[in-house]
């Protein structure tokens, strides 16, 4: 968490800094440039860099279940971790019981149940960046279409209990061991609303925007961790000798919501335009099982550029030709 705190800070930093530098030169160049007209174009690009925080309602999709080919989530004894964890690397088929190693006991000495399964899987903070462009409609109002994505992770634990305390150390009588799942969830968000400007000052102002929302998820990576083996969930190793669960399918879904901004527009120079933004979103995982509407967060940076032209100057006479 700290790595990603100070990962924050420093780009923030950096983006004030080409900032200021834009700001300076522009600023050497007005004066040359002061006397001629400037044209803005019909619309201004941007990017986006910030935080986001998303709901942990979908986080139990990684939850070490998979789900099927028809995308049913699967029962206990199908699952994918019992399948890997006592049939795979297990004692479940009479072969070598590599779990056992880990946990320091004797072969097959350990159980696995449905009460061992992972609980707590939440999703981590994480970057977001995106691509924004802004129609303005009239000199405080504009159209807005964003296209921002992250890569999240989930994290969560899960127990293994052994039948007696593991032998690599007799004064631990704890027989419930704790190891840690993780997953990762790729999102792409198409933004479609409005924006509008509140005050008259040239250089700070509060602005507000509101629309649509569009979230593509993909179910990317499912991994468990005990001790030093990372087994990896989105595939089962299918044998000829035993039967095994078909082909697990990895979600991948789209939904529409909705989403809000608040925060401060900051005109730099006339090249570029600051916002700091709050933006919570209704958005819709659609992956998993029950998909709904769920509070999402996100705090960011955003920074525009205006495209300008020079006007001709055609307040001149041209000169006359002479005989």
């Amino acid at each position: 968490m700290k790595h990603f705190e100070r990962k924050q800070i420093n780009l923030f930093f950096i983006l004030l800094f080409c900032s200021s530098i834009s700001f300076s030169q522009n600023n050497n160049n007005s004066d040359l440039d002061e006397d001629l007209p400037i044209r803005k174009s019909k619309f201004q690009t941007g990017f986006y860099i910030g935080s986001y925080f998303a709901n942990k309602y979908s986080a139990s999709t990684y939850n070490g279940y998979g789900f099927d080919v028809e995308g049913t989530r699967n029962s206990f004894f199908n699952s994918l971790m019992y399948q890997k964890i006592v049939n795979e690397y297990g004692y479940g088929r009479g072969q070598y019981d590599y779990i056992a190693d880990e946990l320091g006991v004797d072969q097959g000495q350990w159980d696995f149940t449905e009460s061992d399964m992972p609980v707590n899987m939440h999703y981590v903070p994480a970057i977001m960046v995106g691509f924004n462009i802004k129609v303005p409609v009239d000199e405080t109002s504009a159209f807005i279409f964003n296209l921002n994505g992250s890569k999240l992770n989930i994290d969560g634990n899960f127990t293994i209990t052994t039948r007696k305390p593991p032998l690599s150390n007799p004064a631990n009588n704890n027989n419930i061991q704790n190891f840690g799942i993780r997953g990762v969830e790729q999102r792409l968000l198409f933004q479609m609303g409005f924006q509008k400007q509140f005050g008259e000052d040239e250089k700070l102002n509060f602005f507000g925007e509101v629309g649509l929302v569009g979230t593509l998820t993909k179910f990317d990576k499912n991994t468990i961790y005990i001790n030093r083996l990372q087994i990896d969930l989105t595939y089962y190793l299918n044998q000829t000798t035993f039967a095994a669960p078909g082909p697990t399918r990895r979600p991948v879904g789209f939904g529409v919501g909705a989403f809000a901004g608040l925060g401060a527009n900051v005109n730099i120079n006339p090249k570029f335009t600051l916002q700091l933004l709050y933006s919570p979103s209704f958005e819709k995982v659609n992956i998993g099982t029950g998909p709904k509407l769920k509070l999402q967060n996100a705090i960011g940076l955003r920074v525009y550029y205006n495209f300008l032209s020079k006007k001709t100057n055609t307040s001149e006479t041209p000169p006359l030709l002479t005989q």
